[in-house]
This record gives structure tokens, sequence and C-alpha cells, in this order.
């Protein structure tokens, strides 16, 4: 979508006037030609992931070539039982009264000149396009999110601010949360929302398709990671609606977090409510969704969780039809025809269509030749996850509670959360090993939303205090020289509507 030479340059407001966004004084934001495909840019190029791709946080002792079999303790050795809880290692749980020491996290810190790459794209969706590129302010490699067309519709401008919100809410570790959001120019030519998040090396998707290979100690990290992440976006009343390993972005150290809020909303408490069924990427859309349901929770999250867990033991996407209709046929080939409870809440064309055909015994014996990994243990959580009735679904926050992520648990909290960290007389872990949200996500400021230019001067305002007492804005820089190259791009990707409005609009 966006050429080769394509140049973009960003600048702060104020003093730092001069302080160039991956300005093209310091080679710019470049969109460079793609190349061969790898896994995270030039980090993980194809086979060459070797070991690199999933080493342990380097404050857990001596280097690692990988998730080993034997967790990296600082406590004492563990058991040959796994315990439930990392404070069976030893340490104290609850904080304690020690100094805790500076979180090291090799993917977050700054990187050598060596690893630098230029700025570029590195994502596409329906709802915006994700690039790469430095922070001037501390020279950090970043995420920049750009959602344009904002304000084409009301229900449009609802969206995005919810996601914007949602974005500035979440607090938690296994969830992209923004860093910071662009300064809007005036109101008149306000037409597009960029904002700032953490750049992630890669994503599940990708390292399912390579060749890197998974042991069981990744894929328990990766689903506990899941999980939790899961838990805190349900207990503020989030439902997340496209759960996918496109959607899971990780680092090299195996750090998960949950992003892509486009199609998130507010669990609606009202079952007499209509939801929308234009949720979730089919391999991973719930039966309850599959059959028409107007109403939906947050179990619908949990199955997609169960379908990327198989997909981690099998190397391939469990459920992958062509249709809908043949999407319901392979997930009841798998579990049976449900029972007619389970049915209830299905449209006519739905149940109809299962009540005709043969009945069909359920075959989940054959989850255990996904792979070796596929012990009793995991196929009886996956077989909890993928319940054809969504009442009879475990939810998240039990799912957490399985024995399967005991070691998960162990691996996450002992050598690559934030939340407990090392003292010289071993590790200190926190009370809550999955914490919840402080408060619900409160959506009440969409019932006041009655007009398109009442959201755009909502937006404006939101982003605006936002960025109060905080540090100094940055914005685009429309005295680029590749300003003009940079709006006939956006004309030609998103419509000649924003381009109308950036050449009308008096920058300051």
């Amino acid at each position: 979508l966006i050429p080769p030479h394509v140049h973009v340059a960003f600048y702060t407001r104020g003093a730092a006037a001069q302080r160039v966004f991956g300005g093209l004084v310091s080679g710019g934001m470049a969109f460079h030609g793609a190349g061969r495909q790898t896994v995270c840019g030039d980090l993980f190029p194809g086979s060459e992931l070797g070991h690199k791709y999933f080493c342990v946080n380097s404050s857990c002792g001596a280097p690692s070539t990988g998730l080993s079999a034997t967790p990296c303790l600082t406590g004492p050795t563990a058991p040959a039982g796994t315990p439930r809880h990392p404070t069976a290692l030893g340490g104290s749980a609850g904080g304690g009264a020690a100094v805790p020491q500076p979180y090291s996290n090799p993917a977050s810190e700054v990187p050598s000149p060596a690893e630098m790459e230029p700025d570029r794209p590195i994502g596409y969706g329906a709802f915006g396009v994700v690039w790469s590129v430095t922070d001037p302010r501390d020279g950090r490699k970043v995420a920049l999110k750009k959602m344009p067309n904002v304000f084409q519709n009301l229900v449009s401008c609802k969206r995005v601010f919810r996601e914007l919100r949602m974005l500035c809410f979440f607090k938690h570790d296994n969830v992209l949360s923004a860093l910071d959001i662009l300064q809007p120019p005036q109101i008149d030519c306000f037409e597009e929302i960029y904002v700032i998040t953490e750049l992630m090396q890669s994503d599940l998707h990708k390292v399912i398709v390579s060749p890197q290979p998974l042991t069981t100690d990744h894929i328990k990290v990766f689903l506990y990671q899941i999980l939790r992440g899961l838990k805190y976006l349900h207990s503020a009343g989030i439902l997340h609606r496209d759960i996918k390993p496109g959607n899971l972005l990780v680092n090299s150290n195996c750090l998960l977090k949950i992003c892509d809020f486009g199609l998130a909303r507010v669990e609606e408490p009202d079952p007499s409510r209509h939801m929308t069924q234009e949720v979730v990427t089919q391999y991973y859309r719930a039966p309850e969704v599959l059959m028409g349901c107007r109403h939906y929770g947050s179990a619908i999250d949990v199955w997609s969780v169960g379908c990327i867990f198989a997909e981690l033991l099998g190397r391939r996407i469990l459920f992958q039809a062509q249709s809908p209709i043949q999407q319901l046929d392979l997930i009841t080939d798998l579990l049976g025809t449900p029972p007619l409870s389970a049915l209830a809440s299905a449209c006519e064309g739905a149940r109809a269509h299962i009540l005709r055909g043969p009945h069909k015994p359920p075959s989940l014996s054959v989850l255990y030749m996904l792979s070796d990994g596929a012990t009793h243990e995991a196929v009886h959580l996956l077989c909890r996850m993928l319940v054809f009735d969504p009442a009879k679904r475990i939810s998240g926050s039990d799912a957490l509670s399985h024995p399967y992520l005991d070691e998960g648990r162990l691996r996450y909290h002992t050598c690559m959360c934030q939340c407990c960290y090392s003292v010289p007389s071993g590790r200190v872990y926190t009370r809550d090993f999955e914490p919840v949200a402080e408060r619900p996500f409160s959506h009440s400021y969409e019932n006041s939303l009655l007009s398109v230019w009442q959201g755009k001067e909502l937006i404006h305002r939101f982003i605006t205090e936002h960025q109060q007492g905080k540090r100094v804005p940055l914005c685009i820089n429309p005295q680029s020289a590749a300003f003009k190259t940079f709006i006939s791009t956006i004309a030609r990707t998103f419509g000649y509507s924003i381009l109308y409005n950036l050449k009308k609009c008096k920058w300051t």
C-alpha cells in the first residue's frame, strides 16, 4: 500500500520543534522495499531464528539458548513435582520490605546501532496501519498506529473513540496500551489519529508458521500469558472479539501482549440487546456466533484461545474452513452433534442445518494426535475450552487454575514478569499473580454521541487533555520535504477526502 520511496517526518512542538520524529535529517521514516519474508524484520530472518528467538530474561543467571526444560530459578531448586505457585520455590509473597531491583528487559532496551533498522510499515489492518518508528525524545523504537477515516460516519467515530479510550485505560503487562498520542491539528482538519504503543518484535502467527521449534515450555508460557491478559480484559467488562495469533504480539524473550481492539466492546448485560455477528476471524469464531446468536459474552474469547492452543500444539489451524457453514461442520465433526439445549439461541437456519444432518459422535480423542505435547492435561484443558455450549465452557479465570498452566505460571513469574523481583536472598513474589482491572471500563460517554461533529470534538478534547502535564507532544511535520508524497499516498490509500482536509488545514 505504501511505496518504497515514502519518507514521513515528525517533529515536537515548542522548544524541541526541530527534533525530528524519525526525521529526514537522521534518515527519516524510510519505507524500504520488501525483501525476503522474515519473522521479525531483520532480527529473526526465516530459518535463522534458531535459539535466539526464545531466550529467557538475562537477569535469571547464566545465558540461555532458549526456554529449557529446567525452570530458570533464583531461589532453591524446584522439586520434582511442579508447584502450583512460584512462592513454593522460596522468597516471600506480597512484596516484602526489600527494595526491588530494576527490571531488566532485553527486548525493551534501546537497541545497539547494529540492531537498529529503518522505520518501516509493520502491519496493515481493516482499521489502520502500523509503523515501526523512532521516538526523538529518547531514541527508542516504538510502534505508531494510524487510524484513518475516523469521522466518516457515527459508527466509525464511536468505534475509534472506544478503541482509543481502551488503549489509554489498559494497565497490564499482557495487554498492549497507549504510550502517547500524537498532537492533533486544529479541529477543522482533524481527520486521523496517531497512537504510539510499545514496539513488539513479532506476533504468534509468524512464530507458529516459522521453522522455530516450539516446546511444551513455550506453549505453556504463551498460553498462560494469553489467559492472564484475557482475565484482565474480562474483569474490566471488555470483550476482545478478535483473538487470533496475529493479534498476540511477542518479543524474543517470549513476553506476549494482546493487541488490536478495533472490534472490542463492553460486555452487554441485557440479553435482549442484539450484538453484531461480524466479529472474530472465521477460523477462531465460536459456534454461538457462527449460528447467529444475537447475544454472546466473554466465552467467545475463550473459544478463540482454545483454537490457538490447539494451533500451538499442532502447528496448523484446527478448524480451517472455506465458509461459516463449513466451519460449523468441522466443529461438529470434532465435538459431535450438540444437544438441543445448546441450540436454543441459534437462528432458524443454523438450527435446521445441524438437525437435518446425520448424528455425529464426538471424536475428541484425535486431539491427542496434534503433537507429542498433547498430553492428558493439555487435552483436558483444551476440551474444557472447546465446548459447544458457551454456558458450559470454562472461563478464562478458571482456565488459569488448571494444573497444565502451573509450569507456565512458574516460569513467567520466576524470570519474565515485572510484578515480581529478585533480591540477594531469593525471589519476592507479588500477592496477585493474575490481577484484575481496578474498575470496569466505562462506555457511558457513547450515549451522548449523537453526531460525527460531536464525536470529533470529544475525541479532540480527550487527546488534548490526555497530553496535559506529560512529555513534549509530537505531531506530523508538514514542512518535511516528503510531506506532499505522504499526503498523496494517504489519498491513494484511504481516499481524497483526507487529502482535501490536510491541504486546507492551517498547521501550527
